[in-house]
Parts: C-alpha cells; sequence; structure tokens
C-alpha cells in the first residue's frame, strides 16, 4: 500500500502555512507527473524500431508523437500512479489537519488510513480487461468522518478502474462495485487492510459474481443519512437491535422445516421477502410472503400497517445481500410484536453459492445493468403482455416513465415494448411530436399501485411464493 498523504499532526496551523502545503503539494504532483511521461520517453536510437520514428513516447502498448497526447493518457489513465509518486516523493501533510475541499486528503482521523494499493506490477490491460466481476458488500461501523471515506473510496476505484455506487454513512458503508478480477481482488486487499473495517469486515463478506466494470454506467461515490435508504434516522433505529442471523445452512433448515407445517396449517412462521415487488417477482423463496412495495422505504410503513399479521410470529427475513435485512429486522423488532426475528446472513447473493438448487428460485435481481444473475433455471415470471413465461427485464420505452418491464421478444418485436398500454400510449404521442426535453414523471401503472398494501391474515400464511 502505497499513503496518498501522511495524516496532520500537531495543532491547527495558520492559514498561510496551509497554502503554503497545498502549493507544495501541487509542486510535488507536477514534479511526479513530468517524470512519469519522462520514464515513457523512447529513446532516440529506438524510435524506428519502436514504431517509427514520430513515436517519442509509449505508454499501455501505445505510441504518442505529441507531447499532448501522452499528457491526456497519462492524467486519464494514471492518475493514481502519479498521485503514489508524488506522495512518495515526501508531499507535505495539511498542517490544518483540513481537508480544504479537495478528495485525497487525510484530516487526521486514527481510523482513515489514506492508501493505495500498488499496481506497478500490474499491467494496464489486467487492471481493466472488460473479463471480470461485480462485488457486492455492506458494513455497518461507526465512521466518524463520512466525508474523508468517501474521498478515499473515489479514490480507490477511479485508481483501479473500477464502476459502480457506493454509499457512505456515519453508521457505515455500502458498495456494490466492478471491474476485472485483478481489481476488485486489490479493491478487497485495500478494504481488509483499512484499519476502520480491521476484525470486522472479512473476505467472505464481499459477494462476487459475473460480470465487470461495464455492468455500470459510471461511478457513484456519495455521502448519505443512510447505507441503505429505509427513510428513518439510523439514531431512532440502529443497526446495533438487529435480528438474529442465520447462515445459508440454518436458514435453509428453517425454510424446510417451515415449509413442511405450512403445508399442514400448523405455521408460526413468516417467511419474509423485504425486497422490491419486481425484485420478488422474477425470484423468491418458495412460500414467503412477498410485500407488494415500490421501494425500501416503504418497508416501516408496511409493518405499520400490518402489525397484527406479524403478532407472535417468528419471522424469518431475507434479502439480496444482507443489509436491508439489518434495519428491517431492527425496526419489525421495535414494534415488540414478534416472537422473534431472524435474518438470513449474507442474504440471497450467499445461500445461493450454496444452495444454487435450493429453495430459492428464479433469478436474483441486481442493481446493476445485467438486472439479474441466474443459479437455476426456474422461470416463475411472465411477459406483461401474452403470459408466456418471461424473466428478462428491460426499461420502459416511454421516455416519461423508464421503469422496469417484463416483454417477451415476440411482443417486443411487435412494438410492445412499455410496462403498461397506457405508457405504451404515452410513447407513440412522444415520438410522433417535436424532440425536446422531456421530464420523468410517475407511471401510470404504478401510480394505482398501493403504497403500502394491507395483507388479509387469514390468507398470508397459506400462500406460497406469493408475489
Amino acid at each position: 500500500m502505497v499513503p496518498l498523504e501522511a495524516p496532520a499532526a500537531g495543532s491547527a496551523a495558520p492559514h498561510d502555512g496551509a497554502a503554503a502545503a497545498r502549493k507544495q503539494r501541487a509542486f510535488a504532483r507536477r514534479k511526479a507527473f513530468s517524470l512519469f511521461v519522462k520514464a515513457k520517453e523512447v529513446p532516440v536510437a529506438a524510435r524506428c524500431a519502436a514504431g517509427g520514428e514520430g513515436v517519442r513516447w509509449r505508454c499501455c502498448r501505445q505510441g504518442f508523437e505529441e507531447l499532448s497526447g501522452i499528457h491526456r493518457h497519462v492524467a486519464l489513465q494514471h492518475g493514481g500512479d502519479v498521485g503514489q509518486r508524488a506522495a512518495a516523493e515526501g508531499s507535505p501533510a495539511d498542517p490544518s489537519g483540513s481537508a480544504n475541499g479537495t478528495q485525497g486528503h487525510c484530516r487526521g482521523a486514527p481510523e482513515i488510513a489514506w492508501a493505495l494499493p500498488d499496481t506497478s506490477h500490474v499491467g494496464h490491460d489486467d487492471l481493466t480487461s472488460k473479463v471480470g466481476e461485480v462485488l457486492l458488500y455492506y458494513c455497518y461501523c461507526e465512521v466518524n468522518d463520512p466525508e474523508e471515506l468517501c474521498a478515499w473510496q473515489k479514490a480507490l476505484c477511479q485508481h483501479l478502474h473500477l464502476t459502480g455506487k457506493v454509499r457512505v454513512a456515519s453508521e457505515g458503508i455500502n458498495g456494490t462495485v466492478g471491474g476485472s478480477k485483478v481489481a476488485t481482488n486489490l479493491y478487497i486487499e485495500a478494504m481488509l487492510s483499512h484499519p476502520l473495517f480491521k476484525d470486522i469486515l472479512y473476505q467472505e463478506d464481499f459477494k462476487s459474481s459475473a460480470g465487470g466494470a461495464h455492468c455500470f454506467r459510471d461511478l457513484r461515490v456519495g455521502v448519505f443519512k443512510e447505507i441503505v435508504p429505509m427513510g428513518i434516522d439510523p439514531k431512532i433505529v440502529s443497526y446495533k437491535e438487529t435480528g438474529i442471523h442465520l447462515s445459508p445452512q440454518e436458514f435453509h433448515k428453517e425454510v424446510e422445516h417451515y415449509l413442511s407445517q405450512a403445508g399442514l396449517g400448523q405455521s408460526d412462521t413468516i417467511l419474509l421477502d423485504c425486497r422490491n415487488f419486481y425484485e420478488s417477482k422474477i425470484g423468491h423463496f418458495q412460500g414467503c410472503l412477498a410485500p407488494d412495495i415500490r421501494k425500501f422505504s416503504y418497508f416501516p410503513s408496511y409493518v405499520d400497517e400490518n402489525l397484527e399479521l406479524f403478532k407472535d410470529k417468528r419471522v424469518l427475513m431475507y434479502c439480496t445481500g444482507g443489509i436491508r435485512c439489518e434495519r428491517g429486522s431492527a425496526y419489525l423488532r421495535s414494534k415488540a410484536v414478534c416472537r422473534e426475528v431472524y435474518q438470513l446472513k449474507g442474504g440471497i447473493h450467499k445461500y445461493l453459492e450454496e444452495f444454487p438448487d435450493g429453495f430459492y428460485r428464479g433469478k436474483l435481481f441486481v442493481f446493476d445493468d445485467r438486472y439479474a444473475i441466474c443459479s437455476n433455471e426456474d422461470i416463475i415470471s411472465a411477459c406483461r403482455y401474452c403470459g408466456a413465461l418471461w424473466d428478462q427485464y428491460e426499461l420502459c420505452s416511454s421516455q416519461h416513465c423508464r421503469q422496469l418491464v417484463l416483454a417477451c421478444p415476440s411482443c417486443r418485436n411487435k412494438g410492445l415494448t412499455a410496462c403498461c398500454p397506457v405508457c405504451q400510449e404515452k410513447e407513440l404521442k412522444l415520438t410522433s411530436m417535436a424532440s425536446g426535453q422531456i421530464l420523468k414523471e410517475e407511471c401510470d401503472c404504478t401510480r394505482r399501485r398501493l403504497r403500502v398494501p394491507i395483507e388479509d391474515v387469514s390468507q398470508t400464511t397459506l400462500v406460497a411464493g406469493k408475489n
């Protein structure tokens, strides 16, 4: 690991000292940039053999004739390497102990180790290979300075050419990133070696699936109030009050017992899917209760409106990777109506690693451009228009909507590409109008959906695999 910048020590310095330090850092970076470019220079005697007399620099198997060309390449592809060299050359700490609004500065918090992995031994092609994976992880912990952790995450992801989404808050971090296998391995190493996550985040906490940087359109790293948006202050409902974690093996046995009892009408358990309706529609555990909600922020209201449903019940909760169950189970427990609340550790993702042909049927919805990953061949959902078995989502073609829609190839070939007939009609009208800015508005079929459904208590436990 190569430090970006040493942490500040001692008391705050005057503003002029901070300004001088910033100038010194800028000078160190300019010097590092020039040295990096110089190192890529092709010797005069070797220029003809290297690919023509005009080629003056070579980097990442590319030749550059103009200084502006190699400068642009280094700025775009090797910013992290230049930063490392600048730090190694002795870039000074910020004597004020403040980030001064610039990402990548350590403000002296003891739990923040501003460091990037050394990639000098890794080829550019290996680091940017399109054959890779997508990581999914979260870690609840106390973060004293979310802004600094956010800046480090952004620098780390850019350094490793990762795309994806990372949410940072005072309650922890939640991320899903995609890149080459080399890059994701280095990312995990950097996370595990970070002082903030030592002894609380482990290798097995990272869920992986086939993919890469192409699975996300860009990189988004930000500071939020919650690392998963439930809409309730973490100080009011804390992850520290979560339910009992069950390993995939323990959860499997619980579901097996539940299904055997539910078939006889004797179960005192609810198998609760706390994901959104469009997720459970294409895949869920057999015999589950899957609330017909559109956002996780509706989950607390769903619980409030259906308290009678959970009274004196044992609840088995699950979600994609486990994070929604952390706060969701804490909220359910805060109502003091359930006998006990359990949750699947690592979520469906970890369960499928051990039981690819277990009690979870269909696909697992993921929040990237893949939309779903598969572990079994079951198709449990249908085309919106003709009812044929189909589970591959695409965005609604109506520009004002852009909801997810299940439309089979046959129907799509007929032009049925919107999420409902109303949107389809709007799309036809829009395409016939003059082009211009189109504002996003709520979809008509979504508007008709109840925000918080109220379950029929007498029927709920008898319904297997409700969508």
